[in-house]
């Protein structure tokens, strides 16, 4: 096979695809939408075969470098006072809150700084087209909305849940999976008594208001609703606020703080969660990783780690099999059992972490109160999304890396 690859999307299953195709000695372009790299997110952590990826790309320790710095998990009442507590130092990957916890922008950062080495990197740019689609094609010629057209032998659409270049290839095959929680992230001012803790704060009627701690002079906030889908996520900014100043005026706690930060947030992100149902991920030359192939939501805990593990891959069956059709089914051959065990969380799961009634929410707390007891970790197990079986990554163990000169340039 030929060896040019465009990728779309500069996020962590695109730059780590790009990290890999590159040092496998391919010819690789990464198209992305905004402007310039995007950085800011909330925390997200990379767990068991994902730190396994992270090491073979001599990435671990720099990781755990930049992490936020949480220490673990603790809920909290009305008064701020501890119901529960979850040391990372204590349960490990039976917790909430995971050894490698970091954002995902600088996560993001990390990998891209690492591949730009070895890929073309092109900001403020996307597909348009591409043609032809479907099966027998020798490449595909992908036209661009900055007015360029070019030639390549596979095209990796890597990016996010609402991917537009996945619709375009994929006309109305993704059914997605609602999970009736709606989430807004941002970032507001770090003030003296944020701890290194993740608090979470339950109020009623489905509410909670989570802090965590970055390494950047801030805390990351969020905002969740448990209720059914209702479009809100097509609303604009200043309509996602309003609701939301709306829904939590009462809340209790620190939400006046909360949604006083929001008001001038510059990274506001508000999103109805949803899992991405795909039947396939792959059509002729054309193929789907990360989030535009299987989103798991955050609910299942394990979105970067499937991110980093479908990147490395998919790269690795391009490498090993040598044929694009061959590749592409050997990937989803060796992603699916972990994808599908990622989305298997029962929809009464956020209902149950965001009860409706003080009822509820004492039920809850007790429940947490008995699994934060380190003699009683199998709760907290059966409590928090554990990372299913990934693949078996020895296939790849001494697949030959391409030494060629590095990239100059931004």
């Amino acid at each position: 096979m030929s060896r040019r690859i465009l990728i779309t999307g500069a996020s962590v299953a695109g730059n780590t695809a790009a990290w890999w195709l590159g040092h496998y000695g391919f010819d690789v372009t990464v198209v992305e939408s905004t402007p310039e790299f995007r950085d800011g997110g909330q925390n997200i952590d990379i767990r068991g075969v994902g730190r396994e990826v992270l090491r073979r790309m001599d990435l671990e320790q720099a990781a755990l470098d930049r992490g936020t710095g949480e220490e673990g998990t603790v809920w909290i009442d009305e008064q701020g006072r501890e119901v529960a507590k979850f040391l990372t130092a204590d349960f490990g990957s039976d917790g909430p809150t995971a050894e490698m916890e970091i954002l995902r922008g600088d996560l993001a950062r990390l990998l891209y700084e690492s591949a730009r080495d070895h890929a073309t990197f092109r900001f403020g740019d996307s597909i348009d087209r591409i043609d032809p689609i479907e099966e027998g094609a020798e490449a595909v010629s992908v036209a661009f909305s900055s007015g360029q057209t070019e030639q390549y032998d596979a095209v990796v659409i890597a990016e996010g849940v609402g991917s537009s270049t996945r619709e375009l290839v994929f006309p109305q095959e993704n059914e997605p999976r609602w999970m009736d929680l709606t989430i807004a992230y941002f970032t507001i001012p770090r003030q003296a008594d944020d701890d290194q803790m993740w608090r979470w704060y339950n109020a009623t009627d489905g509410r909670s208001i989570s802090l965590r701690p970055d390494t950047h002079g801030t805390t990351r906030a969020m905002l969740s609703l448990q209720q059914p889908p209702n479009g809100e996520q097509e609303w604009n900014v200043e309509q996602q606020k309003a609701y939301l100043r709306e829904r939590f005026d009462d809340a209790g706690w620190q939400a006046p703080r909360v949604v006083a930060g929001m008001e001038d947030t510059e990274d506001f992100y508000f999103d109805v969660l949803r899992q991405v149902r795909m039947n396939r991920w792959s059509k002729g030359r054309i193929v789907l990783t990360g989030d535009a192939a299987w989103c798991a939501t955050p609910l299942a805990g394990i979105g970067a780690t499937l991110a980093v593990t479908g990147g490395y891959v998919l790269a690795s069956e391009l490498q090993r099999e040598g044929v694009i059709r061959q590749a592409f089914s050997a990937y989803e051959e060796a992603m699916r059992p972990m994808v599908e065990k990622g989305q298997g969380v029962p929809k009464i799961a956020p209902r149950m972490m965001n009860p409706h009634s003080r009822l509820g929410i004492n039920l809850l707390h007790n429940a947490l109160r008995i699994a934060s007891k380190p003699a009683i970790r199998g709760l907290a197990t059966k409590l928090f999304a554990s990372e299913p079986d990934g693949p078996d990554l020895s296939r790849y163990e001494k697949l030959p890396l391409h030494q060629r000169p590095h990239r100059t340039g931004p």
